[in-house]
């Protein structure tokens, strides 16, 4: 199991976000976590990649208790292991679209560069934009750089909040099939947290994230 959670707990200035919450991923699977806006889907993101602490319960990644981690180990799991396609840009605005990749990819490997870097901007539909800043960028294609981002370090575990939420139906079909496939090229597991139902029919595991104190279903 790459991904386990189990009976996780989070509140919000005294209110509950996520209680008894268990979730589970194999190594290789794609699954879709669907809810409405504010149940929780982004904090449970955060809380998987260790930028938030639980109250209780615990999470392992790849056989690593994230929840038992200092900080400064959480990050360096996170950067090893996760690829996070954020709901805001998060690229450094001083650098283009191409430079944004590499530093990415040099975080993660210790190299910066390559083909890889050229394959993701042009299956993204972003060749024209490969030297635009992030300010350059329309709110379409500022997503789709991010989920470039996410990806060009070959995760085990790809994470996408909110992934589609701004692109028309062409965009994100070319979307999460590039999310995908590349899960597929590198066996990594992908999990995609969204309100965007037409995802229902692009993944073939869906599950509802339920209210506080209920557990995701099937």
């Amino acid at each position: 199991m790459l991904l386990s959670i189990e009976q996780l707990a989070f509140a919000y200035r005294g209110t509950p976000v996520l209680s008894g919450f268990d979730f589970h991923m194999a190594a290789g699977e794609h699954s879709l976590l669907i809810g409405a806006s504010g149940c929780g889907k982004s904090t449970l993101v955060n809380l998987i990649c260790g930028l938030l602490t639980p109250e209780s319960g615990t999470i392992t990644l790849g056989g690593e208790a994230m929840t038992g981690l200092s900080p400064a180990r959480r990050d360096d799991l996170r950067r090893r292991r996760i690829g996070l396609v954020f709901q805001t840009l998060r690229l450094v605005s001083s650098l283009d679209l191409t430079a944004n990749l590499a530093l990415a990819q040099k975080l993660v490997s210790g190299e910066g560069g390559g083909d890889r870097i050229a394959m993701l901007i042009e299956r993204l539909g972003l060749s024209h934009r490969a030297h635009a800043l992030p300010r350059e960028l329309s709110q379409g294609e500022a997503q789709r750089a991010a989920i470039a981002r996410a990806l060009v370090g070959r995760p085990d575990l790809i994470i996408a909040d909110e992934p589609t939420s701004a692109l028309d139906h062409r965009n994100m079909e070319n979307v999460v099939t590039l999310l995908r496939e590349c899960a597929d090229e590198s066996g990594a597991s992908l999990l995609v947290v969204t309100h965007d139902d037409r995802l229902r029919d692009h993944i073939a595991s869906v599950r509802q994230l339920s209210p506080v104190g209920q557990r995701a279903t099937a």
